[in-house]
């Protein structure tokens, strides 16, 4: 089978969350399918976020003297009181944590309306699954340079097209992620590009969208 030589998926959890996999094996595959880069941005509130980025910085400077992928510590800020967000940014980026995504609007879960503007304004990097996303929302995750995801994940990536449009609308940058939660979710390239074509994105779309990964990594690497 072909590898998938220069892949990046920057939302993936670990067993430290609802992941089946710990950090090191959740690497370990994705090195093996062929990926040059992986965040591993397990789920935090108040209750866990600092043992969590302690845990994913301290395996992360292991798995990078090692090994020839790069393992990208992050946590996904989830199911959170909008009022947080802008202080558990500040605090995770204190902390360690390379990347910060926020669990978006997804219709499959009961999200709180608004966590959407609020992880934006917070200066979150990535919006993960965020529904149906408005056109004010969109606009401002252009402004602000927050990216928005197209996901592999069953059940969030059914507002794909509506994220994808609206993205290419309002010129936001977009990202094509897992969501990996177990070995059977790692992505391969046709996957990717499967679902980012389903979603209505052309193949220079999906290009930029790979290169937004790697400028992304550029940014906070």
């Amino acid at each position: 089978m072909k590898k998938n030589r220069g892949l990046i998926d920057l939302h993936t959890h670990s067993l430290l969350s609802d992941g089946l996999l710990l950090p090191s094996e959740l690497v370990r595959r994705y090195e093996v399918a062929g990926f040059r880069a992986v965040a591993i941005t397990d789920h935090v509130d108040l209750s866990n976020i600092d043992f969590i980025i302690e845990a994913l910085v301290k395996v992360s400077k292991q798995l990078n003297r090692y090994w020839k992928i790069k393992t990208i510590p992050g946590v996904e800020l989830t199911h959170i009181p909008l009022q947080q967000f802008s202080s558990l940014v500040i605090h995770a980026r204190k902390k360690g944590a390379l990347l910060i995504v926020a669990h978006g609007e997804s219709p499959a879960e009961p999200v709180i309306k608004g966590t959407n503007r609020s992880a934006i304004e917070a200066g979150v990097d990535i919006l993960a699954h965020p529904g149906k996303i408005t056109e004010e929302d969109v606009l401002l995750a252009a402004k602000n340079g927050t990216c928005l995801e197209i996901t592999t994940r069953k059940g969030h990536s059914v507002t794909n097209a509506h994220v994808a449009n609206m993205a290419k609308k309002y010129s936001a940058k977009i990202l094509i992620n897992s969501d990996s939660h177990s070995p059977e979710n790692i992505p391969s390239k046709v996957l990717f590009e499967k679902i980012a074509k389903s979603a209505g994105l052309s193949g220079k779309d999906i290009v930029q969208a790979y290169r937004d990964s790697e400028a992304l990594i550029q940014k906070i690497c």
